[in-house]
């Protein structure tokens, strides 16, 4: 009899730990989060980046995003990227409801207010606040909530840029299989350089038939004016730095027409015209070269590294050539 009451005993105790243990979880996570509507990225038009005193907008224009008031071309990926965290948006979990935003950094000195248009019809409306400990959500508040919640992703960085660090830094780009003609010029010296195919038979004794009936096989070279080869590799490898050529930044005080006397200059030719020049530095100092592009309405700067690289593959094919 005293073993069944102690039974008793025992089991009313486990279930009332239980329902406690149950209760208490239950108390703990008792909330839901706010449904978010899914926005399509594809559908987004207008792009309003806050933080303090100063809003960055960006409008799509033909598939293209530009950074009003100026109208600069915007960089496509980071652009891209913002949109991505804007059409995903999700919370994991409600972090606070006291209003306190200063340890979330969501006070209105240090939060970044996220806005989005599709058309006229504002889409997504949230504040950015800083990362949480494990750099796996960041602190976020909706626009008619007061709550602080976990979103998925460390995303913070992508829509704390400049003006200047979100627009398009390229400056040259072209389809270098499609080039055929290179001039260089390095103060008054100039060199013109042509693409040519020859078949593998000239050169040789014309009286010497041609025994196959195949067409001959022919390879590409590179000619000076006088018919000179010059090193295919020493081309190709300055047609593909210049390639997708990135600016250090823009230069905002003068215009293009601004810039005479180049240093240095080059012209390619291909499905169009394509032309870089650069020009001497404003300063003895200056870790930036000013420069030009037929591909840039905006007059830039290329760091010291680029032009040192630049003039190099442009003096060997100066003062080089195959024999």
């Amino acid at each position: 009899m005293k073993v069944k009451k102690e039974y008793l005993i025992l089991t009313g105790v486990m279930a009332a730990l239980i329902l406690y243990l149950v209760l208490h979880r239950s108390d703990r996570t008792h909330y839901k989060l706010p449904d978010i509507t899914r926005v399509s990225g594809k559908q987004i038009s207008k792009l309003e980046i806050g933080k303090a005193d100063k809003t960055l907008v960006l409008n799509k224009k033909d598939n293209t995003w530009y950074i009003d008031p100026k109208g600069y071309p915007a960089d496509s990926d980071k652009v891209k990227s913002m949109i991505d965290v804007i059409e995903k948006l999700t919370l994991t979990a409600l972090v606070s409801e006291s209003k306190n935003y200063v340890r979330y950094d969501l006070t209105h000195d240090k939060k970044i207010t996220v806005k989005a248009w599709n058309g006229k019809t504002l889409s997504r409306e949230f504040d950015i606040g800083k990362a949480a400990n494990t750099y796996q959500h960041t602190f976020v508040r909706l626009a008619t909530d007061f709550n602080v919640y976990h979103a998925r992703g460390d995303f913070r960085r992508k829509f704390d840029q400049t003006v200047d660090e979100l627009r398009d830094k390229t400056v040259l780009s072209y389809t270098q299989k499609h080039i055929r003609e290179l001039t260089l010029t390095k103060d008054k010296k100039t060199i013109t350089l042509t693409q040519k195919q020859i078949s593998e038979q000239e050169g040789k004794k014309k009286d010497i038939p041609d025994k196959t009936s195949e067409k001959p096989e022919t390879t590409i070279v590179w000619q000076d004016a006088d018919g000179k080869k010059v090193d295919k590799e020493r081309i190709n490898s300055l047609l593909s730095f210049l390639n997708r050529l990135q600016c250090e930044t823009y230069i905002t005080d003068e215009k293009k027409d601004d810039l005479k006397n180049p240093t240095y200059a080059v012209v390619v030719k291909g499905d169009k015209e394509y032309s870089l020049s650069v020009f001497a530095k404003k300063e003895k100092d200056a870790k930036t070269y000013p420069a030009i592009s037929s591909e840039n309405e905006y007059p830039f700067l290329l760091s010291n590294s680029q032009m040192d690289t630049i003039k190099t593959k442009i003096h060997e094919l100066l003062e080089v050539k195959e024999k």
